[in-house]
């Protein structure tokens, strides 16, 4: 493949991309801790399981719908800031101070109080989480237009963001350890201020040194305004219509589908596998072992996987390196087999480092293919440029996706006749659930590749588009 050099002006500097994967961070670490802490619900502030899988479910919905908005939004929005860093600033502050008061229950309150404080907050918290995020999103895409440094710096911020990975699963151990909080409720209560301060913290920094394109070469913005709002409403829907002709950006979003949620469906399984397999039903026994598995899945991804990847995408293209990366993660999927060992529970670090390609490769790659896909789109349909909208209906897609996986895993468990009650489960079903742990990813990351087998947005033709879009409208 012929290499073609970054041109100085195309390279991010090190401080803005510092900021942006303090944002990812933050973007990382606030659905990290929501689903570590929403587990406490039932032990902590006695909710009843059904009532608190509908507080997991029903913000979904709203996020489905509030996401494409706010992309149109920032979009479109002119301003002397810029149009995503007013949005990131506010809504990072307003996403930490409101993660810490989703989380003052007390168990002495009614379950009715709790269920609709805690589903109102939700959708309090989710507005101001999608006011930070999705403009962030758009930001990462427009920060050069060089195709290898796009790539570089969503490595970068990926990286970066794997360190939300390392603390989240220590959570569950600082929350219930009584020698920290005098009970789980109060454990919750004040690591959520904690969490929400960093997230105040490092969410700013985008908003302050990270640098928007030229404004004056974005045209056909729509106005955005009480008075035009059902206008707004039709200019958004005929520019999700155009998204979803876009046949590589489809490709972008099927391939995520099933990489992400084949491995989000057993997420959960290895730890069962761990304390029922591994441990005899023991989670004495099984300790912290769960948590070093997920801590050492993500420090694996920071510093081996997402470094490779990107030597891979800079000297094969992005198309060949996930193709590399996600063929790579079936094989850590097979070894998880010989892996989780009741005799070496040290193996179960075995499968981790082949594994954990699939994710690792997976966003880095697909949000600089998206990038790409924004300059196609520019091409093909003209002015405005919809990162923001593009990187709405991703994450969209993912966040849908990432529902279906958890219903579709509670049916799994069900189907291989796990019950939770048991501290010894039957063989069978330790078989079962092993089996299921290694095909479901395999099985999907397999159909990922032969989507993405003919994707054809290559350096070469991406530098085209570039060329022809700087003809029409000026370098941004």
């Amino acid at each position: 493949m012929e290499q073609i050099k970054t041109a100085k002006e195309d390279i991010v500097p090190i401080g803005q991309k510092i900021a942006f994967g303090s944002g990812h961070l933050v973007n990382n670490l606030l659905p990290g801790a929501l689903g570590v802490f929403a587990f406490f619900l039932l032990t902590a502030f006695g909710m009843d399981p059904f009532l608190a899988g509908l507080l997991g479910g029903l913000p979904r919905f709203y996020d489905a719908i509030s996401d494409p908005i706010m992309g149109y939004i920032s979009d479109n929005t002119t301003s002397r800031f810029g149009r995503r860093r007013p949005y990131i600033f506010a809504g990072a502050i307003l996403s930490g101070i409101l993660f810490a008061v989703l989380w003052q229950l007390s168990p002495e309150n009614t379950q009715m109080y709790n269920f609709w404080y805690f589903l109102i907050l939700s959708l309090v918290y989710l507005t101001a989480n999608t006011i930070f995020s999705t403009p962030l999103i758009g930001l990462g895409y427009e920060m050069t237009s060089d195709y290898k440094e796009r790539t570089r710096l969503m490595a970068f911020s990926q990286t970066i963001g794997q360190i939300a990975w390392m603390i989240v699963p220590w959570f569950w151990v600082i929350i219930a350890n009584p020698n920290l909080f005098e009970s789980q409720a109060v454990g919750v209560r004040h690591l959520s201020i904690v969490v929400g301060g960093i997230c105040i913290l490092l969410g700013v920094m985008p908003a302050l040194f990270c640098k928007e394109v030229e404004q004056s070469n974005l045209t056909n913005r729509a106005k955005i305004s009480f008075s035009t709002i059902f206008e707004n409403l039709k200019d958004l829907f005929r520019g999700i219509a155009q998204i979803s002709k876009n046949k590589q950006f489809v490709k972008l979003c099927g391939a995520t589908f099933l990489v992400f949620n084949g491995f989000q469906m057993v997420a959960s399984f290895s730890y069962f596998i761990i304390v029922f397999y591994m441990f005899k039903g023991s989670y004495g026994d099984a300790g912290t072992w769960p948590a070093w598995f997920s801590t050492i899945s993500a420090i694996s991804t920071a510093i081996i996987i997402i470094p490779i990847v990107t030597w891979l995408s800079n000297k094969l293209g992005k198309r060949k390196a996930f193709l590399i990366a996600t063929a790579i993660s079936i094989v850590g999927y097979v070894l998880k087999w010989w892996g989780f060992n009741p005799e070496n529970p040290w193996m179960i670090f075995m499968p981790i480092p082949f594994m954990v390609f699939g994710i690792g490769g997976l966003f880095t790659l697909m949000m600089s293919m998206t990038a790409d896909v924004c300059d196609l789109d520019e091409l093909n349909n003209g002015m405005p440029r919809k990162e923001a909208t593009f990187g709405a209906i991703y994450w969209w897609m993912v966040k849908l996706g990432q529902g279906l996986a958890m219903v579709l895993g509670g049916l799994v468990l069900k189907l291989v006749g796990f019950n939770q009650n048991m501290a010894v489960q039957t063989a069978d079903t330790i078989t079962n659930l092993r089996l299921a742990d290694i095909i479901i990813p395999a099985f999907t990351a397999f159909l990922a590749i032969l989507i993405m087998w003919k994707y054809d947005l290559n350096e070469k033709k991406s530098n085209e588009i570039r060329t022809e879009l700087i003809k029409r409208r000026g370098k941004l």
